[in-house]
């Protein structure tokens, strides 16, 4: 059995989930696209997030690097309490982040991930990003985020 980072029942994680479910069921879905850079031993991820979006972040297991390297984005993490933070900005994700930000201005976050053994993206996700689903989202809810995740892919 894998170990779990966070209590994926604690009230902020219910939060989370609930935020999760109005965004899904309220708001038009956004296009945030994510570049995979491969270097030998490192894998940097980097996303492009729109002004205005509202966004709810992965759950993060390992302790990393990330960069702002462009934009001003709310964010909520731990307490719930809100950090601004204004390009150029460089932090560390501690095991078991999951965020909640908005995008005042169109934003580029890029996070950095050691990669020793040159795993391929599955297997890196695996390893950086705790799994978790929401309960709260009904089958239908489910199918549509699959849904639009496959038809920004393409």
């Amino acid at each position: 059995m894998e170990l779990q980072l966070i209590d994926h029942n604690s009230d902020r994680n219910k939060q989370i989930d609930e935020l999760e479910k109005v965004m899904l069921t309220e708001f038009e879905p956004i296009e945030c696209p994510v570049d995979h850079i491969f270097t030998p031993g490192l894998y940097t991820r980097q996303i492009f997030m729109p002004a205005g979006s509202f966004i709810t972040s992965k759950i993060h297991k390992t302790e990393h690097p990330y960069v702002v390297s462009q934009g001003l984005v709310s964010v909520w993490i731990d307490e719930g309490e809100e950090i601004v933070i204004d390009a150029p900005f460089t932090g560390i994700t501690k095991p078991g982040t999951r965020r909640v930000l908005y995008v005042w201005e169109d934003t580029i976050w890029t996070t950095f991930h050691a990669n020793p053994d040159n795993e391929n993206l599955e297997q890196i996700e695996q390893r950086i990003i705790e799994k978790h689903e929401n309960p709260l989202l009904t089958e239908q809810l489910k199918n549509k985020m699959i849904s639009l995740k496959h038809k920004l892919e393409t």
